[in-house]
């Protein structure tokens, strides 16, 4: 493996207010266009999974959500609107933990990708004033990120990596980081097991969460206030894997600890 020799990271500016069926890779590509920017082969999008919702129409009205008896169970031991509560369990396989914190409560949720997150990804910020709306994970981010691949293809005759990130926290550390959701092309992990460290020691276990780097990094370039939902890097060594999917992060439940 080539030693790596630098990388460039850059936000795409002037991407509008998404509305749903909106064109997600043709709003990247004007972006590069006014940038000044030429594709390059080895470029890889990372783009916020707000604006694939948003353009996926991936959103409901509270005001049109009856809780059921579960719903309105947990909301009463969390403190959280029990429509709300009611759409985290449409989303989700399992509820792994209620618990009644500030501001409204928190439902750690199994989602149906497999994610175990708060609230089963369910958001209600950077809406565009739809304060009494819900915005919902992606039904397919892995799809979503091929489509947004085969867009800028279509137009650019480039098809770089992309992938989708979300915010997520993190099991005994505080603080949210960007990680992926949703690939196209881009490997997950890269597989370190039977290779040699620096020193000639033979890894037995290393698995470097490849994408997940990636989103995390993306974070700094997407700040909550700044409008910034899609970033490019360039200049990273890594390999076209058209099997690539996310859904490879979850770990199955025979291999989880704590459950």
């Amino acid at each position: 493996m080539r030693e790596p020799s630098g990388v460039e990271v850059f936000a795409l500016h002037g991407i509008p207010e998404v509305q749903p069926s909106d064109d997600i890779a043709g709003f990247i590509v004007e972006a590069m266009e006014r940038a000044g920017r030429t594709w390059q082969s080895s470029d890889i999008v990372v783009v916020a999974q707000k604006i694939v919702s948003k353009a996926e129409n991936r959103l409901r009205d509270i005001a049109d959500i009856e809780p059921g008896p579960k719903a309105i169970e947990i909301s009463e031991a969390s403190g959280k609107d029990a429509r709300k509560v009611q759409a985290i369990l449409d989303e989700s396989t399992e509820v792994l933990r209620v618990v009644r914190c500030k501001p409204d409560g928190i439902v750690i949720a199994r989602h149906k990708c497999g994610w175990v997150c708060a609230n089963a990804g369910i958001d209600e910020s950077n809406l565009g004033g739809r304060t009494q709306q819900l915005l919902l994970l992606p039904v397919d981010p892995d799809a979503s990120a091929q489509g947004i691949a085969a867009g800028i293809e279509a137009r650019t005759r480039v098809r770089p990596g992309v992938v989708i990130t979300d915010t997520f926290g993190r099991p005994w550390r505080r603080g949210l980081v960007n990680v992926a959701i949703g690939l196209s092309d881009v490997a997950p992990m890269i597989d370190w097991v039977g290779q040699k460290d620096a020193f000639g020691r033979e890894l037995q276990v290393s698995q470097q969460a490849l994408a997940d780097e990636i989103a995390a990094a993306s974070g700094l370039l997407m700040p909550k206030d700044a409008a910034t939902p899609a970033v490019v890097f360039r200049g990273l060594q890594w390999r076209a894997d058209p099997d690539a999917n996310a859904r490879r992060y979850v770990r199955p439940l025979n291999e989880d600890l704590f459950k």
